[in-house]
């Protein structure tokens, strides 16, 4: 990415100049490198901003392509799919989920309405890393003669994802959830697929997405697409997180939340008794672990996750703990020496405010 960032490096590709043509080609390089990564053609891939804007392009372009049609979706579903969804105006069909966090294509096949518009499916969760079927849910929706989007965001670079096998219509992906730079994500389109754009106003991504590409970003994208190999980081993210549930599970009063066979490699979510999640959180950063949690305090939201509640598990005492492509057995050992301490401190804090409270 630092040669395109450089001075003089800025040119548009849609010129027809040297300059142009040079950006022109590396941007096409690019796309044949995400393509390659998730199984997909290269004239498949739609570069975007991220893959909220390509989940938002999806849901925009099915509710055109079919008016008033119902948008179906997990109750495990990220806030993009949701609320992209919602905005269209036609209704809203949850299917529920089990205690993992995984739908049943059977239930997806009974609430299914052939005129639907659209079925949004994510590969493997964000918050507790069950995967879902996806293989079963594009099944329903080919008998069905409905499209379907998968949003593989979590997925693409940490396991193998084959876009063209599979027969999905739709599929998300971002670069920086697998090392790629911020501000770089594709939608996937199928050949044949038809969708309006969201962003109008230019002829770029052969007039599926206006506005100047970003060169820097999408090089470091494919760049990113090249170097990483989904089998081998599977294997190694599993080992790292397998190690740290098991440490984290050996604790007291500490359980695993979400399904710890079926899962995405690099994703666990642990529950805490006794202790907010904030408190947690807290005490891990200082000790130098970043981790993440479903409560509502803990980030931009309101509202508790709705993927734990969907879950029945309490957002307030649970852990999102994640490996990525720089994490080691050193960063995961780091957590398993503090988190004890963090844990026992706070109980003995609440424990010692109860006695204080009491009659």
């Amino acid at each position: 990415m630092a040669a395109w960032l450089g001075v003089g490096q800025a040119a548009d590709p849609g010129r027809v100049h040297t300059e142009g043509r040079i950006a022109r080609v590396a941007i096409e390089e690019a796309r044949e490198q995400v393509a390659s990564l998730v199984g997909a053609r290269s004239r498949e891939v739609v570069f975007t901003s991220s893959a909220t804007e390509a989940i938002n392009a999806a849901s925009w372009g099915a509710a055109a392509a079919r008016p008033g049609g119902a948008f179906v979706l997990g109750a495990m579903e990220h806030s993009a799919v949701r609320e992209s969804s919602g905005r269209a105006g036609a209704p809203l069909l949850e299917v529920p989920v089990d205690g993992t966090g995984r739908l049943d294509a059977g239930a997806l096949a009974g609430l299914l309405p052939a005129d639907a518009a659209l079925v949004h499916c994510q590969w493997g969760n964000h918050e507790v890393g069950t995967l879902q079927p996806v293989e079963d849910v594009v099944a329903v929706c080919r008998e069905r003669g409905v499209p379907v989007h998968l949003d593989a965001a979590q997925a693409a670079g940490h396991v193998p994802v084959d876009f063209d096998g599979l027969g999905a219509d739709l599929m998300s992906v971002s670069a920086h959830k697998f090392g790629g730079p911020p501000g770089a994500g594709a939608l996937l389109v199928r050949r044949g697929v038809r969708l309006a754009p969201l962003i109008v106003g230019g002829e770029q991504e052969r007039a599926r997405r206006a506005g100047m590409e970003n060169v820097p970003a999408l090089v470091g994208f494919g760049a990113a697409a090249t170097a990483v190999d989904p089998s081998m980081e599977s294997a190694r993210q599993r080992h790292l997180t397998d190690k740290l549930l098991a440490g984290i599970s050996a604790m007291g009063g500490v359980r695993v939340d979400g399904d710890t066979g079926r899962r995405l490699p690099h994703i666990g979510c642990v529950g805490v008794d006794g202790v907010e999640a904030e408190a947690v959180l807290l005490g891990l950063d200082q000790a130098g672990v970043a981790a993440h949690s479903g409560s509502s305090c803990s980030s931009e939201s309101l509202e508790p996750s709705p993927v734990l509640q969907a879950m029945g598990v309490d957002a307030d005492h649970s852990l999102r703990v994640s490996v990525g492509w720089s994490t080691d057995d050193a960063d995961v050992d780091a957590c398993l020496s503090a988190l004890p301490g963090v844990i026992g401190r706070l109980r003995a804090l609440g424990s010692r405010g109860a006695a204080q409270s009491g009659p």
